[in-house]
């Protein structure tokens, strides 16, 4: 038989775990789309530096 301290400590140990994965889920879509954007702005520059040599 489990007292209700008990049910509540796993309770809040529960919502404890939830939180911290969705804070990672979080991050590691940040860090998908960060990467997305240095790659686009890396391809942009390089596209700028393309039509510069070009006009030259």
């Amino acid at each position: 038989m489990t007292s209700h301290v008990d049910a509540a400590v796993k309770a809040r140990i529960a919502a404890a775990q939830q939180k911290r994965a969705a804070r990672r889920q979080q991050r590691a879509e940040l860090d998908e789309a960060r990467e997305h954007g240095l790659q686009a702005r890396h391809t942009a520059k390089l596209v700028r530096w393309q039509k510069d040599e070009d006009a030259e």
